[in-house]
């Protein structure tokens, strides 16, 4: 109850029965319960009187219990007397018993001191016993550590970097946490991005030593894939062409680059195959630096920048590769050097693509090779420009193929090779163009330009070997005997054989149709005959030292090579497989080039022949004042008739026609240099015996006309040539016509 609620019931109580309620609350302060300032503020507070009254009560209830105490004494006092006279009778025995027990407790005193010490000596030994046990405990979590940190040292210090980042993990998500308490685990700790840092500067310094040494063996690399592409490519074009000749098939153009040696090629190769291990290209390079780094740039969850950095030094690599020496152009080695490097650097690339997860892309290689692709091309048109030497410009053209199979061997478009290798071809025709040009010269100026003479059967054949001349008149003649061209014909027609061949090599493993090489020979033939052949006959006939009898020689010489162009045409056919009557086969115009040469030394005969005349017209030396003729007709006029008859005795082997155009004109012009003569201005009188003798010398013309020295004109024809010069005489001077 609270002290407010005991007030009130305190007032109600005094007010109903004082006596009663001193009784209670002297009940509630006898109960103990606290607090009873309330109770006794309702005593004194709401009675006058009230303490005393209350005093009164409470010292009679002191004295109730204090009778009650007394009569409680009273009642229990003998058995405590009697209990202190059994304590007195015992005190004796407990005072001895207490000197037992202190005698008691100094022995078990004494005797306990050597317990004590052999107690604190056990547990000493227990406290050890613990700690060793603790730090059994301990080393055991700490040794397996140590042991996993020295196994990473060892593997540090034998490169092995990518098993020492696995042991970094280990250590990392197993060991150290067990120990992380340990000041050397946070030293550990604290080391481990120290030793990925320098895990990764070692393999990046191993892997730029790796791309310095695939740099300076790309060559080699290059060399060995480029050998090998080839040697298959051998390998299959023997046995293609071993199974077309069992089975009795047609070869191929393209099978033609392995002649006579095919079944010797194809025992070697299979000899090859078991005797020599083929070589690739983890042979010949240790990619283990790239993977190595690879993995651990993977494990450092640093992929990215390896990739990064690689494929830009790949590039600058690429670039370095291709950009050509200067002097590449002049010997076969530097463009063989520059394939070699080009394709070491992208079979490696390949190797990379293939072995590798991401490090390259084959849209990267790709991107990579239509770059280098388009470098290369313009390497190449640039530096073949420069090349004057068709074996040269073969060599690069082999080269180009075996370089152009290589690669597509290894998954690279190479079509734009192709390509220019068309472009090449061209050059490669102008460059034997040019040769050939100067084996004509030298044919030409070696030529003697007189029949070619043989005595026996073995000349004959040898002849008959290098040019297809079929006479059966000449056959029939015995030896000794000649054939009606010079030494020339037969090279010249070799020769242009050879410049076939020669065209031909360009034209094979260059993945095209016959039909296509067949018509890429013989427009090169065309060229040849029309343009070099055609260039060099004709500066040889306009030659100042080239003679009648020299052109003459030209002329049945270009005849006989018009003849044979028909054989050439029948050997492109042979080399080809191609028909001369397909549609769209090429025709050689062998015919129109002799042809016109044959006009143009036909022409120079004529030109030659009238200087000829001029030069003995000019030794002419009348007296126009002399008074008699000396008889005889004048000395170098006989001589120029000699002259004509040599000469058209040599006309006979011509065609009639150009012998007697020839000879028609050289009778004109011989009647125009008199008359000129005779009428010329300077000439102020003339004698009646220069006269005479003037027409002596016209007669003597008029004879050799009428001698027919070229035969097949008609009548009088030839001596009309002199009939204007007859009549200016008769008229002009009145001479009597003999």
């Amino acid at each position: 109850m609270s002290s407010v609620g005991k007030s009130e019931a305190g007032e109600t109580m005094l007010e109903d029965d004082p006596d009663q309620t001193y009784e209670n609350v002297l009940a509630e302060i006898q109960s103990f319960e606290l607090p009873i300032e309330a109770t006794l503020r309702s005593v004194y507070d709401d009675q006058p009187n009230a303490h005393k009254k209350f005093m009164e009560k409470l010292d009679a209830c002191i004295r109730n219990h204090d009778k009650e105490i007394e009569k409680m004494c009273n009642f229990h006092h003998q058995g405590f007397v009697d209990a202190i006279t059994e304590l007195l009778k015992v005190r004796s025995d407990a005072e001895k018993l207490k000197v037992q027990v202190t005698d008691t407790n100094r022995r078990f005193q004494d005797a306990g001191k050597e317990v004590i010490v052999h107690t604190e000596d056990i547990i000493r030994c227990r406290i050890q016993q613990r700690n060793i046990t603790t730090v059994v405990e301990k080393m055991q979590l700490c040794i397996p550590v140590l042991e996993m940190y020295s196994k990473l040292k060892e593997q540090m210090s034998t490169k092995r970097y990518y098993s020492a980042l696995k042991t970094m993990e280990q250590l990392e998500n197993v060991y150290f946490p067990r120990v992380s308490q340990y000041r050397f685990c946070q030293l550990m700790i604290e080391n481990l991005p120290k030793l990925r840092e320098d895990i990764k500067e070692i393999s990046m310094s191993d892997l730029k030593d790796f791309l310095e040494s695939i740099r300076k063996h790309s060559d080699k690399i290059g060399a060995t894939a480029m050998k090998q592409s080839q040697q298959q490519k051998t390998f299959g074009i023997a046995l293609q062409k071993q199974n077309n000749i069992k089975f009795g098939k047609n070869m191929c153009i393209n099978d033609r680059i392995i002649e006579e040696k095919d079944e010797l090629i194809l025992k070697h190769l299979f000899e090859e195959e078991n005797e020599e291990e083929i070589l690739t290209v983890q042979d010949l390079v240790d990619f283990s630096p790239v993977y190595r780094c690879l993995h651990i740039y993977s494990v450092l969850g640093d992929e990215e920048t390896f990739e990064n950095y690689y494929r830009k030094q790949r590039k600058k690599q690429a670039r370095l590769v291709l950009q050509p020496q200067s002097s590449m152009h002049e010997t076969v080695d530097g463009y063989r050097r520059y394939f070699t490097q080009i394709v070491g650097f992208f079979v490696v690339e390949d190797h990379i693509l293939h072995v590798t997860q991401g490090l390259v892309t084959r849209a990267y290689t790709d991107e990579l090779w239509n770059m280098a692709l388009s470098k290369i091309i313009a390497v190449l048109r640039a530096h073949s420009s420069y090349c004057t030497d068709p074996d040269l410009v073969l060599e690069l053209k082999n080269l180009i193929v075996i370089f152009a199979d290589t690669l597509q061997g290894y998954g690279f478009p190479v079509n734009r090779l192709f390509d220019l290798l068309f472009e090449i071809r061209d050059q490669y025709n102008e460059t034997l163009l040019k040769k050939w040009a100067g084996v004509f010269r030298d044919i030409f100026e070696e030529d003697n330009y007189s029949p070619i003479p043989i005595v026996n059967e073995e000349e004959y054949k040898i002849v008959i070997s290098k040019f297809p001349f079929q006479d059966p008149d000449l056959e029939k003649q015995s030896f000794p005997k000649k054939f009606p061209m010079s030494q020339s014909v037969p090279h010249i027609y070799t020769q242009v054989k050879e410049f076939i061949s020669a065209s031909l090599k360009f034209s094979e493993s260059l993945h095209r149709s016959s039909t296509e090489i067949d018509d890429m020979l013989r427009k090169s033939t065309n060229l040849l005959l029309t343009r070099t052949l055609s260039t060099c006959l004709l500066n040889l006939i306009r030659k100042p030292h080239i003679g009648l009898t020299e052109l003459v020689q030209i002329i049945i010489n270009t005849t006989h090579l018009e003849q044979a162009c028909k054989y050439l045409e029948d050997f492109i056919t042979n080399i080809t497989n191609i028909s001369q009557e397909t549609v769209h086969t090429t025709r050689l115009y062998g015919l129109s080039t002799f042809k016109d040469a044959r006009h143009t030394a036909e022409g120079e005969i004529y030109t030659k022949l009238n200087q000829k005349i001029d030069e003995f017209v000019q030794l002419a030396d009348y007296d126009w004042t002399m008074s008699e003729p000396d008889g005889r007709a004048s000395g170098y006029l006989m001589d120029l008739i000699n002259f004509l008859r040599s000469i058209f005795q040599v006309f006979t082997h011509l065609p009639g026609k150009v012998a007697q155009t020839a000879c028609m004109s050289a009778c004109q012009h011989l009647s125009t240099s008199l008359m000129q003569m005779l009428l010329d201005c300077e000439l102020k009188q003339i004698s009646m015996g220069a006269v005479q003798q003037f027409n002596l010398d016209v007669i003597q013309c008029e004879l050799f006309a009428s001698s027919e020295p070229v035969p097949g004109f008609q009548g009088d024809t030839l001596q009309l040539a002199f009939i204007d010069l007859r009549q200016t005489i008769l008229n002009s001077f009145e001479v009597p016509e003999n």
